[in-house]
């Protein structure tokens, strides 16, 4: 069982003797935080989203500024150290950290400026969308975040970023405007449609691979309650409430961005007590609009009159937070996942008898319907890839108990080899695990992923940004 991601390129230094002096004068001079091993705060600084990796770098460099940045990677270029990048630290393949090599920390690095009359946000990398929902909200404006307010805005947004608004607003990199990057060489760039556009291109949807983002600057849009929620329903009754749904998505306008999981009914009030801790079928969402026609548009689904419902109207702040509870820091995770062309009754049937089983009551299926204003950004346009799939299917296998580790990686996998011959065969960067190069190659398609190697050979010749879903320099 793979616990770790080891690579196999660049160049590799031995901590202790040299390489252990070597960290030691750069934690003397570095002007951020730097620890070590044995340090007060160094376990805390070091812990990932994702508990299933315990990771233990040589050095933990935790950022104030965007000097500090090029300090630590001039470090890293210069001893060879392996170099791991971390902002929210929710990377479901545990790339925010690494053994034996440095943390680039940003977490302390989490402002976020608001122009409401330009409709501009610029926010440090640090930030969580939390933090940034909280600040634009104020202004009633927002732009496409993820589906956890713990997580962090760069590693979203690098990777894509699906959310509550993308079929209203796009992805969050469709909304990307303008960066500010610390570069392989150790060099500040700033990139826009009209400064270096090649690499605003790569950083809306190709991750980490050419550079450290140190600035964001994103379009917002205007925002006020949402109508969002959840629905759910006896399990037995799936197979009818997903064709329902698949129907009702297919016509929805592109207000609405919902998702359809199997989950395990949590001991809420408004769950009634036959279906606490059973697996049933959610249906969530979010209406961007008038709650009126929100609830219009909503009706159809209502007619299914599920167990329990508790859509309504409320601030994007609370549905942002929605599904927190069952993400919690530290959970050990294991991800598989997918694009679908289409909900078929096969998928229907393969979803509904492999959730059955799962055996974590924080163990779910999600299938997000994508479409809307995803699918009208060019296919070039960004480096995000499969912007035509329907559905993208995860697979998140969730638990707390260490011993279990390979039960629920064994579940996983059957479940995502019984939905691969129902895939596109696509999927979306950001829900990768280690999974090797062809599934990266996957995120992308042959084309774009070549374009990608090309801007990687320019920016990052020597793969110094290699710990990430990783895209070698083209030779």
């Amino acid at each position: 069982m793979m616990h770790a991601f080891i690579p196999e390129e660049g160049p590799m230094v031995a901590v202790g003797g040299r390489g252990n002096n070597e960290v030691e004068a750069f934690k003397a001079r570095f002007a951020g935080i730097a620890l070590t091993a044995g340090d007060d705060g160094y376990d805390e600084a070091r812990a990932l989203w994702n508990g299933w990796f315990d990771k233990r770098p040589a050095l933990v460099a935790r950022c104030r500024t965007t000097q500090d940045v090029v300090s630590v990677v001039r470090f890293a270029r210069a001893t060879g150290l392996p170099l791991a990048v971390r902002s929210g630290g929710h990377s479901l393949a545990g790339l925010s950290s690494c053994d034996d090599g440095i943390m680039l920390d940003l977490s302390l690095m989490r402002d976020v400026v608001v122009d409401a009359p330009e409709r501009i946000a610029r926010v440090q990398p640090g930030a969580t969308w939390a933090g940034f929902d909280a600040a634009t909200q104020v202004h009633g404006l927002a732009t496409t975040g993820g589906l956890i307010s713990h997580t962090g805005v760069a590693g979203l947004t690098l990777g894509g970023g699906i959310g509550w608004l993308m079929r209203r607003y796009g992805l969050a990199a469709d909304n990307l405007t303008a960066a500010e990057v610390v570069t392989a060489s150790g060099d500040i760039l700033r990139t826009s449609s009209t400064e270096e556009p090649e690499l605003l291109w790569g950083f809306r949807g190709g991750g980490g691979n050419f550079g450290v983002v140190t600035s964001f600057e994103f379009r917002l849009h205007p925002l006020g309650p949402v109508l969002g929620g959840l629905m759910g329903f006896p399990l037995d009754r799936g197979r009818e409430v997903l064709q329902r749904y698949r129907t009702w998505a297919a016509e929805v306008g592109d207000g609405f961005t919902t998702l359809a999981a199997v989950i395990t009914a949590p001991p809420a009030p408004f769950v009634p007590p036959e279906l606490v801790g059973q697996k049933i079928v959610g249906l969530a969402g979010c209406w961007c609009g008038e709650v009126d026609a929100g609830e219009a548009a909503l009706a159809p689904l209502r007619e299914l009159r599920p167990a329990f419902d508790v859509f309504g109207p409320m601030p994007y702040v609370t549905l942002q937070r929605m599904l927190d509870e069952g993400a919690p820091p530290g959970i050990r995770s294991y991800t598989r996942s997918g694009y679908a062309a289409d909900l078929s009754d096969g998928l229907i049937d393969v979803a509904l008898e492999h959730g059955a089983s799962m055996p974590s009551p924080f163990s779910q299926l999600h299938l997000h319907h994508m479409g809307g204003a995803v699918a009208r950004v060019g296919e070039d346009d960004t480096a995000f890839g499969n912007r035509r799939a329907t559905y993208a299917y995860n697979v998140n296998s969730m638990w707390t108990d260490p011993s279990a580790d390979e039960l629920h990686e064994t579940m996983n996998r059957g479940f995502a080899a019984a939905l691969t011959p129902l895939s596109t065969g696509g999927v979306y960067v950001n829900f990768l695990g280690n999974e090797g190069d062809a599934r990266i190659r996957a995120a992308y398609g042959d084309a774009k992923y070549e374009r990608l190697r090309r801007l990687k050979r320019r920016s990052d010749p020597e793969n110094l940004f290699r710990l990430n879903q990783n895209i070698p320099p083209a030779s």
